[in-house]
């Protein structure tokens, strides 16, 4: 099995490099790894088309949602997967993933856990994952998923026309899960750290016009959701205890970093969380 990861990239060269060397030393599996960079203006331009490990495209796109289907829809593996500027790979996390759907050839998608970092790459939490359940999706707006640890199979793209919708800027990852709950595709849980992501904070969903989309998005859900949104909050909750996921078991990681741009920087977790406290910056 081939993977094709896609990065969308403007104006993020130096955490551009991390993705990337996270991506190149995942070891025994086959891959490419495909940036789509909108013509960025930041330095970017003068490494990225020379850089080997990656198939570099600069261009023009309507934003971070046109960037993936372009991606997609060059990508010649087997299993797709996009991975943002802020996000990285564990070491060893692709070769996970190809066991695990060679051991589950039903499977459609998978999910993987996720560890939150800071922007120098400290411990915030870890984030695992559930299986998305519609009307969760649809009154709240979480996932139950990272999309950085998020692998389907090319097959599914076409067959049920999961292309991101390019005219959202901020909840086309919501938009998507609720046409691929939809679809009613085979999906599994990984139960292992896949991904990293970086709070930078610059992230898109910080941002006005994210709260603007979400409130929007919302509200399109049916007023039985609606109005049953503590009911499902709180069920959401309880799956996620059934799961174990409140009891947290300290667990190393390692990644790139600013500071150490060429060698993954280990980082032990003493204290483990599952509770998120965002950053404050400016």
């Amino acid at each position: 099995m081939k993977f094709s990861i896609i990065t969308p990239s403007f104006r993020n060269s130096e955490w551009l490099k991390l993705c990337i060397a996270s991506v190149a030393d995942q070891n025994g599996v086959e891959k490419e790894h495909i940036v789509q960079d909108s013509c960025s203006d930041d330095g970017t331009q003068d490494w990225l088309p020379r850089d080997p490990r990656v198939w570099a495209f600069i261009e023009r796109d309507a934003g971070m949602y046109d960037a993936v289907n372009r991606g997609f829809r060059r990508a010649q593996g087997d299993l797709l997967a996009y991975l943002n500027c802020d996000e990285q790979y564990l070491p060893g996390a692709l070769m996970k993933v190809v066991n695990f759907f060679q051991s589950n050839p039903n499977v459609d998608v998978v999910f993987g856990d996720c560890i939150v970092v800071d922007g120098k790459g400290n411990y915030l939490c870890e984030r695992r994952v559930l299986v998305p359940q519609l009307p969760c999706v649809q009154v709240s707006g979480n996932l139950s998923f990272f999309t950085a640890a998020t692998f389907l199979r090319r097959r599914v793209i076409d067959q049920y026309q999961l292309w991101f919708n390019p005219g959202l800027r901020d909840v086309g990852d919501a938009e998507w899960t609720l046409r691929l709950l939809k679809s009613r595709l085979r999906m599994a849980v990984l139960p292992q750290f896949i991904s990293a992501f970086t709070e930078t904070g610059h992230n898109m969903n910080l941002g006005a016009n994210a709260m603007r989309e979400k409130k929007e998005f919302n509200a399109a859900a049916p007023g039985w959701a609606r109005m049953l949104r503590p009911f499902i909050v709180a069920h959401y909750r309880l799956r996620r205890w059934r799961a174990g996921y409140y009891q947290c078991k300290p667990e190393d990681y390692a990644i790139y970093t600013l500071g150490s741009p060429d060698r993954r920087k280990t980082f032990p977790v003493v204290r483990p969380t599952f509770r998120w406290v965002r950053l404050r910056h400016g």
